[in-house]
Order: structure tokens, then C-alpha cells, then sequence
């Protein structure tokens, strides 16, 4: 719809692997469809493993990967019109990606991203309207002018320099910011600064956050949906609390089953079982997560499963909703 700040529909990306005749497809992100409304900022996280085509769609959310199959649509144009006018876009939509230290040329001071952005997007008319800009807008991620000026990424830490990632993608003022994995290279202790500034510059900019983690913990705190994706597949979808209080897929309760609690031994039986994760081949087969499933049945094997609408906005891609109404 129109109205939409993010429509996601029948999304499907194929890589081939090998040659035209021994050569193999892989379907990395399989018929993924997502609505999210544009009446209020929020903040999707999609989790699950590695391999589970989280950060593939995230790539072509951002325009950095064609679409095999399907669309993304991002305050009503679909992305392969932003990317012909990409200017417009990147003022839209911004990335904030995993290693902070891959983001910066060492040879670069960290301020001379900040103006380039500021100038090359059009969001100021010259230096100095372009260094007030800057200036606030690393005041809301906790830093000052003069902490950046000068400096280069080895002279920051890793969680200063994901702020000054923030930082530089908060500069267009966006409608949507890509966080890809945001926290994961930085220290266990700092995460929730990262993930508080999320909250922080949603409500105070109205700034929606796809946050691509595996870190259910984090996930569960800062948002307001979530979609979790096995083999390329989204097999749950909806708030957040209704989702990790109430999961309606198995693949989602094992996730949590496999977050280590206060009090319990953890032993290497109790972690996922990654055997097949990265197993993607297309098959004419039925559930993907049925070989690891505790309630599969033969149907599931033989046939696909549909997506079943379950309370409000949760939905879930499992047979043992059959008592629901399939959507």
C-alpha cells in the first residue's frame, strides 16, 4: 500500500553456485512479505541464524542486491525506482553495518564522512551549516565536535565508532535506518547504549530501525515487531511481545530455549543444532525446519506450509496451526 513505509512482497533471491550444467541455486531469501505502517516510527528486528538470509535482505532493503523475484516498496516506490534516483533514496533510507572499523578508511578522519554526507545528500549548503548540523547530531549519540575533530577510526573505540556510524546515518534525518548486525563487534557491556540510542532516536525523530541481530535478548527489548527467518523463509512474524512471550513456530522456540539463563547449566547438547543451517539448495520439498522439528509430522515433509494468521498481527508458517486460517 501506498501509505506504507515499508512493503516487503514475495521477495525471493537466487544465487547460482557453480556452473550452468553442474551448478546449483541457492534461494537465500525465500517469499518474504512485510508491512510496516508510516503513522508511527518502529523498530523490526529479524533474527535468527547465520545463514538465514537476514543480512541478504537487508542488502536489497538497501539497494545493494538486484531482486531475483518480488518487491520493496519504501514510502510507496519500490526500490528499483530509488535506486534511479538514489540521491532521494540514501536521503530516505540509511545503513548502519556490523564492523564499524570496515565503515572508515583508516586513511580518512572520521569528520570528513560526517561533511561528506551532510554535503553530498544536500542536507547542508555549505561547511559551516554542515559542521552545525554535525555537531548536533553527534550530541544525540553522546558525543561532542571535538571529540571526532581530527581523528582517525584507530583512535576510537568500537562502540564510539558505531556511534559515530549512527551518527553519520542520522544526518539525513531518515525515514528508515538498516542496522545490520550493529552490535555485534562491540563489547557484551556496551550493547544496550547502542540499542537505547535506537529507542532514543525513534521517539525523538521518528526514525524506523530494521535491526538484523541473532541477539534475541537485545531484540526483545528495543522492539516493537519481529520476523524470524530460517532458510531464507520468514516463518513468524508480529509484535514483539507476542512473538517471544507466545512463539508460534517452533524454530522460534528453540532460539529461546537456546539463551542461556541465570541458574542453568548450559551444555553443548542444549545449543542449536547448525547441521543443516546453511543448507539451501531448492527442493521440490515440503517444511525446511522439519528434520529438526519435535512436532513434525509426515505432512510436513511431503508438503509446504502455509502462513497462518494467529492472534492480531502474528502470523506463523507452521502445520500445527491448522485450527487457524490459513493466509
Amino acid at each position: 500500500m501506498a501509505n506504507d513505509m515499508l512493503e516487503i512482497k514475495n521477495l525471493d533471491r537466487v544465487f547460482r553456485i557453480g556452473g550452468m550444467i553442474m551448478g546449483h541455486k541457492i534461494k537465500a531469501v525465500d517469499n518474504v512479505s512485510i508491512q510496516m505502517p508510516s503513522d508511527k516510527a518502529w523498530i523490526m528486528s529479524v533474527v535468527g541464524e547465520s545463514g538465514s538470509g537476514k543480512t541478504t535482505l537487508a542488502r536489497m532493503v538497501l539497494g545493494l542486491l538486484d531482486i531475483s523475484d518480488g518487491d520493496i516498496t519504501i514510502g510507496g516506490k519500490s526500490v528499483k525506482y530509488h535506486m534511479k534516483h538514489k540521491k532521494e533514496f540514501y536521503r530516505m533510507v540509511q545503513p548502519i553495518f556490523q564492523n564499524p572499523f570496515t565503515a572508515f578508511s583508516m586513511k580518512r578522519t572520521v569528520e570528513s564522512y560526517l561533511y561528506e554526507t551532510a554535503l553530498n545528500l544536500d542536507m547542508a549548503k555549505n561547511k559551516e551549516e554542515a559542521k552545525a548540523l554535525i555537531t548536533e547530531t553527534l550530541q544525540r549519540v553522546g558525543l561532542s565536535y571535538e571529540q571526532v575533530k581530527n581523528k582517525y577510526p584507530n583512535q576510537f573505540s568500537g562502540g564510539e565508532l558505531q556511534r559515530i556510524s549512527i551518527a553519520r546515518a542520522l544526518i539525513t534525518r531518515p525515514k528508515v535506518i538498516v542496522a545490520d548486525e550493529p552490535v555485534a563487534m562491540i563489547d557484551a557491556s556496551l550493547r544496550m547504549n547502542i540499542v537505547n540510542i535506537f529507542k532514543n532516536l525513534k521517539e525523538e525523530y521518528g526514525v524506523s530501525f530494521v535491526y538484523i541481530t541473532h541477539d534475541l535478548s537485545t531484540a526483545y527489548y528495543v522492539s516493537d515487531y519481529i520476523a524470524t527467518m530460517y532458510k531464507g523463509s520468514m516463518i513468524e512474524f508480529g509484535r514483539a511481545r507476542e512473538v517471544l512471550e507466545h512463539p508460534g513456530h517452533p524454530y522460534t522456540e528453540l532460539l529461546l530455549d537456546s539463551i542461556p539463563k541465570v541458574g542453568d547449566k548450559w551444555t553443548a547438547k542444549d545449543r542449536l543444532r547448525m547441521g543443516d543451517a546453511e543448507d539451501k539448495v531448492i527442493r521440490n520439498a515440503g517444511c525446511k525446519f522439519a528434520r529438526r522439528c519435535p512436532y513434525a509430522k509426515d505432512a510436513c515433509i511431503q508438503n509446504p506450509p502455509d502462513m497462518v494468521n494467529l492472534e492480531g498481527e502474528h502470523r506463523s508458517l507452521c502445520i500445527k496451526h491448522t485450527d487457524y486460517k490459513a493466509g
